[in-house]
């Protein structure tokens, strides 16, 4: 099969990537850094050529809504138009758990995340939107963002993190299957109070930190409630435990 992945140059890109070329497929990684550009265009034409399969994991380097809708409304379009030139068969999109209700309650980011996914629903293509909860590799981001003069102020929400070789994995799976027309979504194995996640993930970097709970603290932006994070019954559980992450990343 003849796929393409957009933003294949990223974190979830490269592992993307890498598996589906170990699997046999013929794999083109679209990114700015090979000369493609998703939001302009430029490039699009010709890494689509001949594509069957198009994955789109790339992301707004904005987290305001604003500035995110912006590119992914505009890549988004882009992917489509060229995609349906090319005679790309199944368009797959990766999101993000709780995407459709934290777009309702908070906005920011999720709204424009939430209005991707609408783009693409409404677009007449055959297509299939992969949820992953968050990354185990973004739990020091979290830390980073929430941080104020060495102290990290992190909701008490609940977690279920998932790590980004089972969301590549995930991805994967879905891309070389029949378009579901709808979402599936994609969690790890355990659940974590999100202080206490960001606090062992710290304490094994040897990070000095301290992480403090704190009921008005905001994620990204957003304010949580205690179970939007994550999965619904339904999403298929991945098998890396935080600890087995951790002992692979060293």
């Amino acid at each position: 099969m003849k796929i393409a992945v957009i933003g294949g140059t990223g974190l979830i890109g490269t592992r993307l990537v890498a598996r589906l070329e170990g699997e046999g497929h013929e794999v083109t990684a679209a990114s700015r850094a090979t000369g493609v550009n998703s939001y302009t265009g430029e490039g699009l034409a010709e890494a689509l050529e001949g594509v069957e399969t198009l994955i789109d994991v790339s992301n707004s380097g904005y987290l305001d809504e604003r500035g995110a809708n912006d590119f992914f409304y505009g890549s988004t379009l882009n992917l489509l138009t060229y995609g349906a030139i090319a005679g790309v068969h199944h368009h797959v999109a990766l999101s993000v758990v709780g995407t459709d209700r934290l777009a309702g309650t908070e906005g920011g980011y999720f709204a424009a995340k939430a209005a991707q996914e609408r783009l693409i629903r409404n677009s007449g293509h055959r297509y299939s939107i992969v949820h992953a909860t968050q990354f185990f590799e973004f739990i020091a981001s979290i830390a980073d963002a929430a941080t104020s003069r060495n102290i990290v102020r992190l909701s008490n929400a609940l977690i279920q993190p998932i790590a980004a070789d089972d969301v590549a994995a995930a991805t994967a799976t879905v891309a070389t299957g029949s378009p579901v027309n709808g979402i599936v979504e994609f969690a790890g194995p355990e659940q974590f109070r999100l202080e206490t996640l960001v606090r062992r993930e710290l304490r094994l970097r040897d990070d000095p930190r301290e992480v403090l709970a704190d009921p008005l603290a905001r994620y990204f932006g957003t304010e949580l409630d205690e179970r939007e994070l994550l999965p619904g019954e339904d999403a298929t559980i991945t098998p890396t435990r935080f600890s087995d992450w951790i002992s692979a990343t060293g």
